[in-house]
């Protein structure tokens, strides 16, 4: 009977504590699943960098280790991509990350859904445990994301009561994540020879936040814009002096004006 309780009693409390990766642990080294979700995740970055977001103290990354040991066994999942607004220590070449040993609790963890259904969604407790177990009550990651590229689906979970629940979006499609300063929505179109949907980032204004590409096209647009307003006003100037040559006066001897 002691014996069966004490199993009991294993199966409904987690022992979890906050540990370096060993050196001796191998990162399980999946194959990412297309060639599409690379371009997803570093979109991602890329309009966050540009518009000047990303602070030195921060972790941003992709299929990149989370690392925690619980019942005094060591386990870590990539996420494909993750946020944690600020660590203990700013390295150059981070291979794993252990919250609250090296820094936050990563505040946002998205998946983006494979070819093999069921992974980002596993609430498997026994070792090794399912995504959505490690990151919803081990972590405790507050939002968790699940993307599927090819329709467009995207689903927000945010963590309450130790429970994600499923939050719809604002009426423009968006989710406005407060720890952030910014909606997070899906948006379809072009970018590096993939068609279809990604998801970007706008601000609080509702101004989307631009990749490098749309940027540039930005800063082409407004210089033809101001190339325009130059000639014009050019044009304005030599019809003037025209007239005023018309009139028998001479444009470069005008009275001053008082």
């Amino acid at each position: 009977m002691a014996t069966q309780l004490s199993e009991a009693k294993s199966q409904t409390e987690l022992v979890i504590s906050w540990e370096a990766l060993p050196k001796d642990f191998k990162l399980e080294d999946e194959p990412v699943e297309n060639t599409g979700q690379p371009l997803l995740a570093g979109a991602l970055r890329e309009s966050l960098e540009i518009s000047g977001f990303i602070q030195p103290q921060m972790l941003i990354a992709s299929n990149f280790g989370l690392c925690a040991t619980v019942n005094g066994q060591f386990i870590a999942k990539a996420p494909d991509w993750v946020y944690v607004p600020s660590v203990n220590q700013v390295v150059g070449n981070r291979k794993s990350y252990t919250p609250n040993l090296e820094g936050d609790i990563p505040a946002i963890a998205i998946e983006f859904l494979s070819d093999t259904e069921g992974g980002e969604y596993s609430v498997k407790r026994s070792y090794p445990p399912g995504k959505w177990f490690f990151y919803e009550q081990i972590l405790q990651i507050p939002i968790y994301i699940i993307f599927e590229p090819d329709g467009g689906l995207l689903e927000y979970y945010q963590l309450e009561n130790k429970r994600y629940e499923f939050k719809q979006p604002d009426e423009n499609g968006r989710h406005w994540i407060d720890v952030m300063g910014l909606f997070l929505g899906t948006w379809q179109g072009t970018k590096e020879a993939r068609t279809g949907y990604w998801l970007r980032w706008w601000d609080q204004a509702g101004n989307l936040l631009p990749w490098a590409v749309e940027q540039i096209e930005q800063e082409r647009q407004l210089a033809e814009q101001e190339r325009q307003r130059a000639e014009q006003e050019r044009q304005q100037k030599e019809r003037l002096i025209a007239y005023l040559q018309s009139q028998g006066i001479d444009p470069n001897n005008l009275p001053p004006f008082k």
